[in-house]
């Protein structure tokens, strides 16, 4: 079982703040029989899938570039950690209100065009024999202070390009863009890193990010303007607005209780996972490629089916009965032990079939808050919730994990983690959530709801 991730930041407020549910989004209801014959929707599919690709060959090539060109220790190495943490948390609140401000394919281009130049900038200070370790930590800062903003609009952005009935099929299509960079990414970046050193291979980063920048551009559906605010507000207020639709929304409060322990808690495997199976259950590097790859076909797996599997059940069901199943095959994780086959086989399992389930659960949690979300908040609920989750949550539990392991062993600490991902799962099974065949339910309840208020 992965770390706990989240598909796309999400998002959520009252129904009463737009009373029109047809309001919410701009894009007209997409007639084609499958998103696969959606010409603009293509487009970003496929812009977003070379991005990816690229994007897991820096995740690959930055930790080398630190280790093998600059010489750095674990004291460098946590400094990276740190600093890409400090660009979500003390950009994302801020970020997340200008999505809401602007149109957000603007927003995106730009974004991705700037990644690119900060990117090719390692390269080319290697060539030149001045690139260093500050160098590379003001890159990675800044690089994911525009990815906290690129986080915040880009699952806004989605809604208004398909409509709201449509955002199952999309982001299950988008979900495939990952897992193929998953499996392929990581071999392709320690080929490059081989044949080219490390610094140039995320020249192949910095071109994925053109190219996503161009896929954006040529997307023929005009993005209309945001609707002017009846006030005007300072940017700390709206991120405040923000802040409380999270607190007080039926269906995003307890999806956000989750993700807020189930990134603290996944981060224990974020840590510790690769020194558990090489050392604690002696498997080798090979072997834990193959294991760390399975995840990677699980998800693409499990997002062919995620479709499916909500119109099935519908999407409260398909997110709470995925994560259960998740979490119960994951315990096998902290389980392994054995002889080397038999323990990889227990690790190996979690990855294929609980990373597949994960990426359903993922769908449908995302589909789920974008369908119930007004698209005037959509971005600074994005954010704030990305804040918590990744800027907040997941470094806390990092040192978290860490401590744990020095007192009771990486064992030990990997059925922390595992336990506590599984407990957070209590939070979206005592709400709201599985009672929802799909999102229009909440609406439709929201409005009943509210048409008593009005009359009074």
């Amino acid at each position: 079982m992965r770390q706990r991730t989240r598909a796309w930041p999400r998002s959520g407020s009252a129904l009463a703040a737009n009373p029109r549910p047809g309001a919410r989004y701009a894009a007209a209801a997409v007639l084609t029989p499958s998103l696969w014959h959606h010409a603009d929707f293509l487009k970003l599919w496929t812009g977003q899938t070379v991005s990816e690709f690229g994007s897991v060959v820096t995740r690959t090539a930055v930790p080398l570039v630190a280790l093998l060109v600059l010489g750095a220790g674990p004291w460098e190495l946590a400094v990276l950690v740190i600093v890409t943490s400090a660009g979500i948390l003390l950009v994302g609140l801020v970020a997340g209100a200008w999505v809401d401000r602007l149109r957000r394919r603007p927003l995106l281009i730009w974004d991705d065009l700037i990644r690119a130049v900060l990117l090719l900038s390692i390269p080319i200070a290697y060539a030149l024999g001045a690139l260093r370790i500050e160098q590379l930590y003001v890159v990675m800062f800044l690089e994911s202070c525009l990815g906290a903003l690129f986080d915040a609009a880009y699952p806004a952005y989605v809604p208004t390009l398909i409509g709201r009935d449509r955002l199952v099929e999309g982001n299950s299509k988008l979900a495939i863009s990952s897992s193929i960079a998953e499996i392929g990414g990581p071999g392709v970046a320690g080929t490059l890193v081989q044949l080219v050193s490390a610094p140039f291979a995320i020249l192949v980063d910095a071109v994925s990010f053109i190219a996503s920048a161009a896929s954006l551009a040529l997307i023929r559906a005009p993005e209309q303007p945001r609707p002017p605010r009846e006030t005007t507000t300072r940017i700390a207020h709206e991120i405040v607005e923000g802040l409380r639709v999270v607190r007080r929304h039926a269906i995003v409060f307890p999806l956000a209780a989750r993700s807020v322990p189930g990134h603290v808690f996944g981060a224990f495997y974020g840590v510790l996972y690769s020194i558990y199976l090489l050392r604690e259950l002696h498997l080798d590097p090979f072997l834990l490629g193959i294991v760390i790859s399975a995840g990677g076909v699980g998800s693409l797996v499990g997002s062919l089916f995620a479709s499916r599997v909500v119109k099935a059940i519908g999407i409260g069901r398909a997110l709470v009965t995925t994560a259960i199943a998740a979490s119960a095959l994951g315990v096998l994780t902290p389980l392994a032990q054995g002889p080397v086959a038999l323990a990889t086989l227990m690790v190996f399992l979690p990855q294929l079939i609980g990373d597949g389930l994960q990426t359903i659960e993922g769908v449908a949690e995302i589909s789920l808050i974008q369908g119930v979300v007004p698209d005037r908040i959509l971005g600074r609920v994005n954010a704030t919730l990305d804040v918590v989750s990744h800027g907040l949550a997941y470094p806390l539990g990092a040192l978290v994990a860490a401590f744990i392991a020095e007192q009771i062993g990486v064992r030990g600490a990997i059925a922390v983690g595992w336990a506590g991902m599984a407990l957070s799962i209590l939070f979206v099974v005592f709400s709201p959530v599985p009672r929802l065949r799909s999102a229009s339910d909440f609406l439709a309840a929201e409005r009943v709801d509210a048409g008593p208020a009005r009359a009074r």
